[in-house]
């Protein structure tokens, strides 16, 4: 079965930065790296709202209010993703999920919570 586990959530300060990595399994190295994968957020008494994505050959796409401080990268050889988060403000407090499609379904992870606070 496919699953994804986040990892690197963590209570930090205004302007602090933090890693999000994401492992896969349950995939062959060749289905994760054709695969778009993408982290999302969830603030209490919010939606869920997509941050930013990755296609397979690299092409990435940012929420606006993330551009320039976040940057999403993947690593097909150890199928894991990352979220490099730079510059983290307290609107950036929220639960951090990971998802992938493969093979026509959508899997997320159990999500990893981030947050900025002084």
């Amino acid at each position: 079965q496919v699953q994804l586990v986040e990892s690197g959530g963590d209570l930090v300060q205004p302007g602090g930065s933090l890693r999000l990595s994401c492992v896969v399994s349950g995939v062959s190295r060749s289905i994760f790296s054709i695969g778009a994968m993408g982290w999302s957020r969830q603030a209490p008494g919010k939606q869920r709202e997509l941050v930013a994505t990755i296609t397979g050959d690299g092409s990435t796409n940012y929420e606006e209010g993330v551009k320039g401080r976040f940057t999403i990268s993947r690593d097909n050889v150890k199928n894991t993703m990352y979220l490099q988060m730079n510059s983290l403000r307290t609107e950036d407090t929220a639960v951090y999920y990971c998802h992938t499609g493969v093979r026509g379904l959508a899997y997320w992870g159990q999500g990893t919570q981030v947050t900025v606070s002084s």
